[in-house]
């Protein structure tokens, strides 16, 4: 069901204390920020492979949201509920698609996400 692991979301209050710690301490490449509806969202490659950190200042602290990608958002979902998952909340919009978020037994933030309006990440680079 589940296709990859494409982005870590990372709760980042303060904003330029997080970039600094990922790129400069931690060593990753920043790979792009931007600024929209009144949040800093930055992606941070800290691997040449596996998913891409997403910082993010709009974000309540707290543990990171593993993102998963699944071919199609309803019908994962739907199979999903029959085997008794709960979504946290309803569907939103994330730059490559709807995403829904939810949490397993132990409280973990996950979320599955369909690519519908293509691979935000590359057009975000540079």
């Amino acid at each position: 069901m589940f296709d990859s692991l494409d982005y870590l979301y990372v709760p980042a209050p303060d904003f330029p204390a997080a970039l600094r710690f990922y790129t400069e301490v931690l060593g990753g490449t920043l790979e792009w920020k931007i600024h929209a509806f009144d949040a800093w969202v930055a992606g941070v490659r800290l691997s040449a492979q596996g998913p891409v950190v997403l910082l993010a200042d709009h974000l309540a602290p707290g543990p990171p949201i593993l993102i998963y990608r699944v071919a199609d958002l309803e019908r994962a979902s739907a199979d999903l509920r029959a085997r008794g998952w709960q979504p946290e909340a309803g569907p939103f919009g994330m730059p490559s698609g709807p995403c829904t978020p939810f949490r397993d037994p132990a409280g973990a933030r996950l979320a599955i996400y369909e690519q519908q309006w293509g691979d935000a990440h590359e057009r975000f680079k540079g």
